[in-house]
């Protein structure tokens, strides 16, 4: 008999929002996930994502041991490597000529023990994170305006405050579960009102009072507008402003340097419309501004962030409950690897790169080696690897040639570099293909320490399960290799406990109060005390044991005058203007059900059944003057190179503008890694790239055969005109969409694939209708459909099915694409109880016309809650119709 274990609770490995989950596990494996009920980051709620994650987990796919040049080796082998290669660059080129590369999917012990070993005893400042992607701008804003990296906002705040402005952020998409309290702090607070500022009218708006369209880019003006704004009308605080804050009058010269009417004009919107917004943010006194990629992913995202800051510091609203500029992070622990100096230009605990901190971080770590001014930023960071500069690179965690901009030249760097060590847990990414040294990381399940969120909440991240094959915690892997190269006596962790109490001791070792960041408190856990830690918001002191739920309620700001600065800006549009070649606005971001570059997430089925195949988002009438259609294939490029994907129409799209997600890479399609053409133009301040605005252009892709195939082993693709693929649940198999040439072989492909058994056959060439079941017995092993018009295909969810089915009497029924036992759902809209959008339709015409009515049939919308825009645009779109 199988045995079962109680609930362990742990926390979401995916964005930002830090949300405690509660596994149930029998025989060693999570065979359910749920969310947990006492966690303050979402009391029970869990995201789509997050209900999946026992779904992704598994051997298949997964790194199992060390390799040294594409032959397996054992650990000591393997450990020894890194060891010599980074000690021969080290005594031949310096410290600076080795790097690495981190990742906000670290855990913060991984995070302190890489710092450490890079910056402290190989002595490199070369040491960045993938947060630098995604966060970076928010940082350099809130250390320019506060003196430190302090979010001051509670998710608390989201419950009380009776303006709620959504900039940069489609949170009904990438956080999900704080927008459903959004949603539900709005029912309870009629009053409160929503302002949503996107250039493209996204989920969010669901939830709008006011959607500014607003051109892209240009949010600085928009809230330097304001800021003048609030001057003028007498909204001002004066009073706190004086007591509180300093450079003021600086910042509203460069504010009223720009008048209302070219404000409006420059951010695209009618006078009228942006007074009301500006109306609203005046006399509304609980106001939060929540904002995230939108904002920081822009050549002046630090501008941004601060301009959204001055507008808070103008009012007063800082440190109130309800109130506050609220930055939300994008991934689990991209707040944990700033508090341990991941940035290449911070050092640990939030301490920089002056005469005082140097000495304070290396006095505690004992070391002589420590490096002494910053290093490269991301982009920097690979250039120098492009360049020679760099000979060793340890990348852990992350996927840099799908995710930086300009991937290609990214992708080519590592080609040509001498050593590059690649920690993970998946075998087979497009980073890994690039490395010498390959390390079997621990994954989610796996993996004890912890995270902290984005409103400053450590919480437990606690280990499931088994590891599996061989392997290793990334603080282990790295406390092994810098025993090797000299440092054991500086690296004697032997748990993750170890290294935490250390870190929390850093934090507290000559801290005077001008460094907010102080856990100190939980220096002296022991091994049980760590293993039953609660979630608890930083600073977490003598002083406050319980930890601190918002900042700078009483002022004190840790800028050498005590006081908050006002930062003049002087705002500025993108870096590249539209042209005649280029003449539309290419942005990319995240989708619903996806992650990152889909290394997790794809292993669950169902988050590909919402969106299965990249595409592009576009105005009708954009398509319309580009002859292209709703499905057709598109080529979307750049001065840096083209992408294909796959045409979807949207009205909520500006008619200059295209987005594209950032999620698909040559794992799952042909050519749809999106960053590959994104320029590597990146903020003065923080480095960050500016990935929400690039020139581009677009056109059809000639597609005269599209396919759709199952099959039980992956397929060799490079024939045709494009392909994008989605694994199938528990590795059983794999879908694709092929477009193909003008008579293609088929017989000719599924012997290249190498079966030869039985194939039932039917084909109609005049509508270049072919299908093909292979199989062996009773069971499909791979079954084609190609047509030239690929909205004539059978329903994706049968065509998934066909791998699990029997063959009870004949496949010809299996070649007609029909069974009646299993009608046509269309397109997976609920992902958690696989609702499709034909099943919705069919409900909201039999009477179904709320969300709730339609959870009450069919269930959807009644868990995480993350399609009820969806159902919203569903009924409204229906009901609209049969109103007409």
């Amino acid at each position: 008999m199988s045995a079962s274990t109680p609930n362990l609770e742990t926390t979401c490995p995916y964005c930002g929002v830090g949300c405690g989950v509660s596994a149930k596990l029998r025989d060693d494996s999570i065979i359910a996930v749920s969310g947990d009920k006492t966690h303050p980051a979402n009391y029970g709620a869990l995201c789509v994502k997050g209900s999946a994650l026992h779904e992704t987990m598994g051997d298949h796919g997964r790194l199992f041991y060390p390799s040294v040049n594409g032959q397996r080796v054992d650990w000591d082998t393997a450990l020894d490597t890194v060891a010599k290669r980074l000690h021969e660059v080290r005594e031949q080129h310096g410290p600076g000529a080795i790097a690495f590369y981190l990742s906000g999917q670290l855990l913060t012990e991984d995070y302190y023990v890489a710092n450490k070993l890079a910056k402290g005893f190989i002595g490199t400042g070369n040491v960045d994170t993938n947060s630098r992607l995604c966060m970076s701008s928010a940082v350099a804003s809130y250390k320019r305006a506060f003196g430190a990296d302090a979010v001051p906002c509670s998710y608390e705040d989201l419950d009380h405050c009776d303006l709620l402005i959504l900039v940069g952020s489609n949170a009904a998409w990438t956080h999900p579960v704080l927008y459903r309290r959004m949603a539900t702090a709005k029912k309870r607070n009629p009053t409160m009102r929503v302002v949503v500022i996107d250039p493209r009218r996204t989920a969010s708006c669901d939830l709008a009072d006011l959607h500014l369209p607003i051109n892209p880019g240009a949010d600085g003006y928009l809230f330097v507008g304001l800021l003048a704004w609030l001057q003028q009308t007498g909204a001002s605080r004066s009073e706190y402003i004086a007591q509180h804050t300093e450079g003021y009058l600086e910042a509203l010269e460069a504010a009223n340097a720009i008048s209302f009417a070219e404000t409006a004009r420059l951010v695209g919107l009618e006078t009228d419309v942006l007074e009301t917004f500006y109306q609203w943010f005046s006399e509304t006194d609980k106001t939060i501004t929540f904002y995230s990629q939108g904002i920081n992913q822009s050549s002046s995202g630090t501008d941004k962030g601060n301009a959204i800051i001055n507008c808070h510091l103008a009012t007063g609203r800082i440190g109130k409950i309800g109130a506050g500029p609220f930055s939300i992070t994008g991934q689990p622990n991209a707040m944990g690897g700033r508090e341990v100096g991941g940035l290449a230009n911070q050092l640990a605990a939030h301490m920089d790169y002056n005469p005082g901190d140097l000495r304070t971080v290396a006095d505690f770590w004992a070391t002589d080696q420590l490096c002494q001014q910053p290093g490269m930023k991301a982009v920097d960071l690979f250039d120098a690897v492009a360049d020679g500069g760099i000979k060793a690179i340890w990348i852990m965690a992350t996927n840099p040639v799908v995710s930086m901009p300009d991937a290609n030249r990214v992708r080519e760097a590592l080609q040509r570099c001498e050593t590059v060590i690649v920690s993970d847990c998946v075998a087979a990414t497009d980073t890994t293909a690039t490395a010498d040294i390959l390390l079997p990381a621990t994954g989610w399940g796996e993996k004890n320490g912890t995270v902290t969120n984005s409103e400053r909440r450590i919480s437990r991240q606690r280990a499931l399960i088994k590891p599996v094959g061989e392997a290793k915690d990334d603080w282990w892997i790295m406390t092994q290799v810098a025993q090797r190269l000299g440092f054991s006596e500086a690296f004697p962790y032997q748990s993750a406990r170890d290294v935490f109490v250390e870190h929390a001791a850093l934090s507290g070792f000559r801290n005077n109060g001008k460094r907010i960041f102080n856990i100190s408190g939980l220096s002296e856990l022991s091994e049980q005390q760590y293993n039953d830690l609660s979630p608890i918001q930083w600073p977490i002191t003598t002083e406050s044991p319980a930890g601190t739920a918002r900042l700078f309620s009483e002022g004190g700001f840790v800028t050498a005058s005590g006081k908050a600065r006002f930062i003049a800006i002087a705002p500025r549009p993108p870096v590249q203007l539209l042209s005649a070649a280029y003449p539309y606005a290419l942005n990319t971001g995240r989708i619903r059900d996806q992650w990152h570059t889909m290394t997790r997430t794809a292993r669950a089925q169902r988050l590909l059944n919402h969106i299965d195949a990249p595409f592009v988002l576009v105005h009708p009438e954009t398509a319309r003057t580009n002859a292209l259609h709703d499905g057709d294939l598109a080529e979307v490029s750049t001065a840096h190179g083209a992408v294909r994907v796959g045409v979807i129409l949207d009205e909520g799209m500006g008619e200059n503008q295209l987005f594209v997600p950032i999620h698909w890479n040559d794992q799952f399609a042909r050519q749809a890694r999106v960053c590959s053409v994104i320029a590597p133009l990146t903020d003065p301040v923080s480095g960050q790239p500016e990935f929400k605005f690039t020139p581009a252009a677009m056109k059809k892709v000639a597609t005269p055969v599209w396919a759709m195939v199952v099959s039980r082993e992956p397929l060799e693709c490079n024939e045709f005109i494009d392909w994008s693929m989605t694994p199938l649940t528990d590795n059983k198999g794999y879908c694709y969409r092929f477009a193909a040439t003008e008579g293609f072989d088929w017989q000719a492909f599924i012997r290249q694939q190498g079966y030869t058994g039985n194939c039932a056959q039917y084909s109609d060439t005049e509508h270049r209708d072919e299908r093909f079941i292979c199989y062996e017995g009773a069971l499909v092993q791979m079954a084609i459909f190609s047509h030239h018009s690929l909205s004539l295909m059978p329903a994706t969810s049968w065509l998934q099915g066909l791998l699990s089915r029997e063959i009870t009497s004949s496949p010809w029924q299996l070649l007609a694409g029909i069974d009646m036992n299993q009608p046509d759902r269309g397109k997976l809209i609920c992902a958690c109880f696989e609702v499709g959008e034909k099943q919705i339709l069919a409900a909201i015409v039999d009477g179904a016309n709320s969300t709730k009515a339609l959870g009450e049939q069919l269930n959807c919308g009644t868990n995480c809650g993350s399609c009820i825009p969806e159902l919203n645009k569903l009924i409204n779109e229906t009901l609209n119709v049969d109103a007409a």
